[in-house]
C-alpha cells in the first residue's frame, strides 16, 4: 500500500499480532510497484507455431534485492523473477480464481478447515537433480515457520499452526484454529519448495539467489545487483500447470530481467527495441506504446483497492460522521478519469473484481457534495471565512499517509484534497519513504492513509482490517470482526463468500474504507513476443509457454 533463528512459540502462532503487522504492511507498501496484447492477461498468441530457443530481455523497476521466495524483496519485481526458479503446491487459474494441482497432485480440507492434505506429484525434480518428496514440502514449511519474521513473504500463512508431516507421498499441515485462506496461500510464491540445499544454507545467505534450487522452468546464471538478473532454461521441466500448453520446458533460452529504475526510460527501451518486454507500464505511457502498435498486457489486480482507510483512533478518525462526509465528497470516477486512464476500473468494492469472493456494493458508494455538507453541519462543523470548517475553534483538518510508488497517487491525492476542501474540509498530504510510513501506521500517528494491496483471495480483508491482525486502522466494529473471523472459520465456499461479502458492505456503509479505484498490471511487449501471461495475482506468470519469432 500506499499503505508488506528461532522457532516462534506455539503462543506467537495464535497470537501474530506483531509479525502480521509487518508482513501486511510491507505488502500494501510494495504492492503498487506493478504498473498486467491481445487482451487482458496473455500476449498476442496468433504468431504461428511456437519457436525454441532465444533470449527475453525484461526491462523492470526495481533490483529484486532478495530471489529467496519467501524472504523480503522489492515487491512485484522480485515476485517476476522467483516465480520462475520455485513452483507451488497448487496453482490459481486467474481465469476464475479456481485452485489446481501443480506439486500436489491432489489435496483434501477438512469440513471444519483445520486440516489440509496434499498428495505429492511423482516424477517431479530439483534443478540439481534430487527429487521432490513430501519430506521436501514439510522441510520448506519448517523452515518458513522457523525463520518467522524473516520469512514476510511466507510466515502469515501459517498463523495459528498446530503441526506439519509427512508420511509417504503426502503432506499434512493442521492447524488450532480454522484457516480457510490456506490452501490459496499455497499457490503464492513465498510458499514455493526448496530443495534440501538451499534449506540447509542459512536464511541470510540466500538473498542473492546462488543457493536458490527450486524446481522451476529456469535456473539462476548469476545476479548483479541493481544490474540484471539472468536465467537460463532447465532442461526436463515437464509439470507446469494444465493451463500452460507447454508440457516440455521452456520455450526460451535464457531471460535477463535488467534493472531500468525510471517508467519514460523503459517505455523508452521498448519503443526502441532495446527491450522484448517491460514492467511497470504507468497510465501516461499507454497511448504511446499504443500508438506505436505494440501489444500490451493488463489485469486488474485482485486484493484491495486504492482507497482511504481511517485511523479510528486518531480524533479525526474515529468520528463516523467525518469518515461519512468524506466518503461522500470523494468523486473515484474524476480521479480515475483524471489520474488514470479506461484500463482502470472505478472501485465497485474494497475489493478489486478479481478477487475470489469480490461482492459488488457500488450502491453504497455515494458522491453527493450537498450531502457531505449537511453531515458536517449537522456534526457542529461551520463554514469559516476561508471556506474551512471550524468547531469550538479547531479548524476541520486532517492528514492523508501515501507512499510515491505508483506515478498517479499524487494526481489522485491533490484532487481528493480539491474535493474535501469544496466541502470545507482541509487535507495535508504526507508522503515519506516506506520505513517512515509503517512506522507511522504501526504507532498510529495519522488520520488516514491512502494505498492498494493485492492478494487474489478475501481473506486480506481480514488481515488488513481485524484487530486481531495488524489493528493499524483501530477499528472498534465487533460486528465487522466477528464476520472476518467467520469467514476464516468457513470450510464452505458459499458459506465464506456470502461472508465476504457482508464484510465488504459493511466496510463501506460504516465508512471505513473509501474505495476509489482498482489497480491494474500493465506490461508491454515487442510485437515478436508471444505468450507472456499475467497470474491469478495479476502478476508475472510461468514463462513456459512465451517464446520470440525469428
Amino acid at each position: 500500500m500506499n499503505h508488506r533463528p528461532t522457532r516462534p512459540s506455539s503462543r506467537s502462532l495464535r497470537r501474530p499480532a506483531a509479525l502480521l503487522a509487518t508482513a501486511t504492511a510491507l505488502t500494501l507498501a510494495l504492492a503498487a510497484c506493478s504498473g498486467g496484447s491481445s487482451g487482458a492477461g496473455t500476449a498476442s498468441s496468433d504468431g504461428g507455431a511456437p519457436v525454441d530457443g532465444g533470449a527475453l530481455s525484461f526491462a523492470i523497476q526495481n533490483d529484486p534485492i532478495s530471489l529467496n521466495p519467501s524472504g523480503t524483496g522489492s515487491g512485484n519485481d522480485t515476485l517476476y523473477v522467483t516465480r520462475q526458479l520455485v513452483d507451488s503446491l497448487l496453482y490459481q487459474d486467474p481465469k476464475d480464481g479456481s485452485l489446481k494441482p501443480w506439486l500436489a497432485s491432489r489435496w483434501t480440507a477438512s469440513e471444519d478447515a483445520k486440516t489440509f492434505t496434499f498428495t505429492i506429484r511423482d516424477g517431479v525434480t530439483f534443478s540439481d537433480g534430487t527429487a521432490l518428496t513430501a519430506k521436501s514440502v514439510k522441510d520448506t514449511f519448517d523452515d518458513i515457520v522457523k525463520n518467522g519474521a524473516k520469512a514476510l513473504n511466507a510466515v502469515p500463512a501459517f498463523v495459528g499452526l498446530d503441526t506439519i508431516t509427512a508420511e509417504g507421498d503426502t503432506v499434512t499441515v493442521r492447524f488450532k484454529e480454522p484457516n480457510a485462506a490456506f490452501p490459496q496461500a499455497t499457490s503464492q510464491v513465498g510458499l514455493g519448495i526448496l530443495a534440501a540445499s538451499t534449506l540447509a544454507t542459512p536464511f541470510d545467505d540466500r538473498a542473492d539467489g546462488s543457493k536458490i534450487v527450486g524446481s522451476g522452468p529456469f535456473v539462476l546464471d548469476h545476479y548483479t545487483k541493481n544490474v540484471e538478473t539472468v536465467l537460463k532454461k532447465r532442461d526436463g521441466y515437464t509439470w507446469a500447470p494444465s493451463s500452460f500448453d507447454n508440457t516440455s520446458g521452456a520455450h526460451l533460452a535464457s531471460v535477463t530481467f535488467k534493472v531500468v529504475p525510471e517508467a519514460g526510460v523503459r517505455t523508452g527501451t521498448l519503443t526502441s527495441g532495446q527491450s522484448d518486454v517491460i514492467g511497470g507500464v504507468q497510465p501516461n505511457d499507454v497511448s504511446q506504446l499504443e500508438g506505436a502498435g505494440l501489444p500490451l498486457v493488463y489485469r486488474a489486480n485482485p486484493g484491495l483497492v486504492f482507497g482511504l482507510t481511517f485511523n479510528e483512533g486518531s480524533p479525526f478518525g474515529k468520528d463516523p460522521e467525518l469518515r461519512k462526509a468524506v466518503a461522500l465528497a470523494v468523486n473515484p470516477t474524476e480521479l480515475r478519469d483524471t489520474a488514470l486512464n479506461d484500463k482502470f476500473a472505478v472501485a465497485t468494492s474494497p475489493l478489486g473484481a478479481t478477487t475470489p469472493g469480490y461482492a459488488d456494493v457500488s450502491k453504497d458508494i455515494v458522491t453527493d457534495p450537498d450531502q457531505a455538507k449537511q453531515v458536517l453541519d449537522a456534526d457542529g462543523w461551520k463554514a469559516g471565512a476561508d471556506g474551512i470548517r471550524t468547531k469550538d475553534g479547531k479548524q476541520l483538518t486532517f492528514t492523508i499517509e501515501w507512499i510515491s510508488n505508483f506515478a498517479p497517487n499524487q494526481t489522485a491525492l491533490e484532487l481528493i484534497q480539491q474535493q474535501l476542501k469544496a466541502v470545507g474540509i482541509a487535507v495535508k498530504l504526507e508522503t515519506g519513504a516506506v520505513p517512515e510510513f509503517l512506522a507511522k501506521l504501526q504507532q498510529g500517528d495519522y488520520d488516514a492513509a491512502w494505498g492498494n494491496s493485492s492478494r487474489a483471495d478475501g481473506d486480506i480483508l481480514r488481515t488488513s482490517f481485524s484487530t486481531a491482525a495488524t489493528n493499524y486502522y483501530r477499528i472498534d466494529d465487533p460486528t465487522l470482526e466477528k464476520l472476518l473471523q467467520e469467514q476464516l472459520a468457513a470450510g464452505d465456499a458459499a458459506k465464506r463468500n456470502d461472508l465476504l461479502a457482508q464484510i465488504q458492505e459493511r466496510l463501506v456503509t460504516q465508512h471505513h474504507e473509501v474505495p476509489v479505484h482498482e489497480l491494474t498490471s500493465i506490461i508491454g511487449t515487442q510485437k515478436d513476443v508471444h505468450g507472456v501471461t499475467l497470474g491469478a495475482d495479476s502478476r508475472l506468470d510461468l514463462l513456459v509457454d512465451t517464446w520470440k519469432a525469428k
